[in-house]
Parts: structure tokens; C-alpha cells; sequence
């Protein structure tokens, strides 16, 4: 199997490492295969897939489109380096409004698998980076929602201490505010 599969301390947020076969011309790997995904238990088809570039200091999020256009999404940094972060916000989860973050770069090639349920952003750690990642639905304007990234009940460590935030990301409410949509089902 190409890829090694790590459950994060929210176990529906894997980190995936994928394997690289690197000589003096570079390097291979592939970034997704469904059968190996699907064997590790990712079973939720991609439809589209995204490519953002940012520079140092951004940070986007967090993000997330509501039922029923939620979003599972497979991330990765291909130019760069970005901290990701995935917000359980599935009432009645047992992680409900915790949170995982990771490092992700082009560097160590490492990829993120967010499921449905789950609220998104990163910042950006190097001078520019550039992120490509998958979603299980396509964009939808009318399902589109967000928490504000400094909410103080979800308490997540930013490694930037000012943030370059778009004016709609700095509107998005508290989590206890969000009508989401999302419970958790065992």
C-alpha cells in the first residue's frame, strides 16, 4: 500500500502519509487512490478538486458547507508550508469543539483527510503557499458557513501571532452561535 494511514487525536481526522520513491531525477508518489483509501475505510468519493495560493500569514477559516453539500475534504501543501486544522463540530460528538491540527508541507508531502462534519482553515507558515485539496461535493454558495478562527471556547493554537484574515472570515460566529447542522452518529 502506498500510503500510511494515521487516526489524529479526533479519529475521524487522518493524517496520510503517502510513500515516496525519490533517485537523482526527483521523486513519484501518488496522492490518492480510492482502493487504498477505501481499504483504510475513506470510502466517500472526491468530485473536485482545488488549488489556493496564499502568502505568509494568511490564514483561511474555518470553513465548512452544511448538509446536505457537506464536504469531506483530502488536503495537502504543495508549494510551502501551512499549520491545517480540523474543528469537530458534530453535536453530541464525543470530540465535539476540539480540535487537531497539522503540519503540512511540501516538504514531508503529508495530506490531511477531513470528513464531513468537521470545520477547516489553515495558516500560512513559509513566505507562499500553495494547497490543492479534494472535496466528496462540489461548491455550494447556499451551504456555505464558517466559525470564527479565534473562538475562545474552541481554543486553537495558531502558530502566527497576526493573522492576515479575510473580512468574511472575521464575521463568521462562535461555534455555540453556528447552525451547522451536523450530529454525531456512532
Amino acid at each position: 500500500m502506498p500510503f500510511r494511514f494515521k487516526r489524529l487525536e479526533i479519529p475521524d481526522v487522518v493524517l496520510v502519509e503517502p510513500m515516496i520513491f525519490q533517485d537523482k531525477r526527483g521523486f513519484f508518489m501518488e496522492t490518492y487512490k480510492y482502493s487504498d483509501f477505501a481499504a483504510f475505510g475513506i470510502v466517500e468519493r472526491f468530485v473536485q478538486d482545488n488549488h489556493s495560493r496564499s502568502a505568509k500569514g494568511v490564514l483561511r477559516g474555518l470553513h465548512y458547507q452544511k448538509p446536505p453539500k457537506a464536504q469531506g475534504k483530502l488536503f495537502r501543501a504543495i508549494v510551502g508550508e501551512i499549520f491545517d486544522v480540523a474543528v469537530d463540530i458534530r453535536k453530541r460528538s464525543p470530540t465535539y469543539g476540539k480540535w487537531v491540527g497539522e503540519r503540512l508541507s511540501a516538504e514531508n508531502k503529508r495530506m490531511l483527510y477531513i470528513p464531513p462534519g468537521f470545520a477547516h482553515g489553515f495558516c500560512v507558515l513559509s513566505d507562499v503557499a500553495e494547497v490543492v485539496y479534494k472535496v466528496t461535493e462540489e461548491y455550494a454558495p447556499d451551504c456555505e458557513a464558517g466559525i470564527i478562527w479565534n473562538d475562545p471556547e474552541i481554543g486553537i493554537e495558531w502558530p502566527i501571532e497576526r493573522p492576515i484574515i479575510s473580512p468574511k472570515d472575521a464575521a463568521w460566529p462562535p461555534l455555540r452561535e453556528a447552525n451547522n447542522g451536523f450530529t454525531y452518529e456512532d
